[in-house]
């Protein structure tokens, strides 16, 4: 009996690597990978235009669309992670010691439903006492999903995040939150920063008290595609657990990776985490997904705080 094809969008990690490979196989589902980026608009194909079967999304894209009622559904598999904390960078020149200090100030975002963005300015509200609120938010206005927000919102756009980046720079904007390197950032620029000096010290104290890696893209699906085949979002939990295991089975060998000392950073997470920061499925997650529906939801994005059973699909 012929498999039943299927397309999926997703991007390139070493969990994705046994995937992308083709080491991984399912019994009755042939799984076409098509590597894409999402500055390539993985999300936007996907939520606009449904040009896959599935796709790698941003989380904060995919509770507006369930809040909206589009035709989509969700596997508890949780391909990208970030902490808010190295993502936070500020111009030097703008008096910017802590947190604290972002109160009142204008902060660029590469969207205002971005995921990294919502992680962000919900931290800074609930972890560190900012009420964003008072914070102006730069953006380039373009959307994946498109959402009326809260009238009251402090809310600006500009063409490009060539023109946020710059104003950036020239103390204009005073901080930016992005998941991605910033162009001046990356450029070694001397106005620039990140917020925290050892970023990774205050994530490591942000994981001790909250207990999570925070999600930032879930694997979705057309939803009419798992009502004609029912066993296909387990077909799909089951393929990419797999290949997380297998990934990071490679690491036994100290040489695996270009990171010189990547093997003993493993070692070093491994103490630092008493469970597993990557673990898949509804359970292992609860408290990291209800956080972020109720960002989503007082940031404006969601009409209602969603919960994680109506997000994600039961798997056994």
């Amino acid at each position: 009996m012929a498999k039943t094809r299927i397309t999926l969008a997703l991007g390139s990690y070493d969990r994705h690597g046994p995937l992308l490979e083709g080491c991984i196989q399912h019994p009755k589902f042939d799984v076409e990978y098509i590597e894409l980026d999402p500055q390539q608009g993985r999300h936007e194909r996907f939520l606009q235009h449904f040009e896959f079967d599935a796709a790698e999304l941003s989380f904060s894209s995919y509770c507006i669309a369930i809040d909206q009622g589009m035709p989509v559904h969700a596997v508890p598999i949780f391909p990208r992670r970030l902490f808010s904390q190295s993502q936070m960078y500020k111009n030097v020149n703008c008096g910017i010691q802590s947190p604290k200090d972002l109160a009142g100030k204008r902060i660029g975002l590469s969207g205002y439903q971005n995921t990294l963005a919502v992680r962000a300015k919900g931290d800074l509200t609930h972890f560190y006492g900012v009420d964003r609120n008072t914070v102006t938010w730069i953006t380039p206005g373009k959307e994946v999903v498109y959402v009326d927000l809260p009238a009251d919102l402090k809310i600006e756009t500009r063409g490009s995040m060539a023109e946020i980046e710059q104003e950036f720079v020239d103390g204009k904007i005073q901080a930016l939150f992005v998941s991605r390197l910033p162009k001046p950032f990356r450029d070694s620029d001397p106005n620039v920063a990140r917020i925290f000096a050892d970023s990774q010290a205050e994530e490591e104290r942000y994981l001790r008290v909250e207990g999570y890696f925070p999600i930032m893209h879930v694997l979705a699906f057309k939803k009419v595609l798992a009502q004609k085949h029912p066993e296909l979002p387990q077909a799909f939990f089951d393929i990419f657990e797999q290949a997380r295991q297998r990934g990071m089975q490679r690491w036994v060998d100290p040489n695996w990776s270009m990171i010189m000392w990547g093997q003993r950073e493993l070692e070093r997470q491994n103490q630092l985490c008493s469970f597993d920061p990557w673990k898949n499925g509804l359970e292992a997650n609860r408290k990291n997904i209800e956080r972020f529906a109720l960002y989503s939801h007082e940031q404006g994005l969601t009409k209602r705080r969603l919960t994680p059973e109506e997000l994600f699909v039961a798997i056994d």
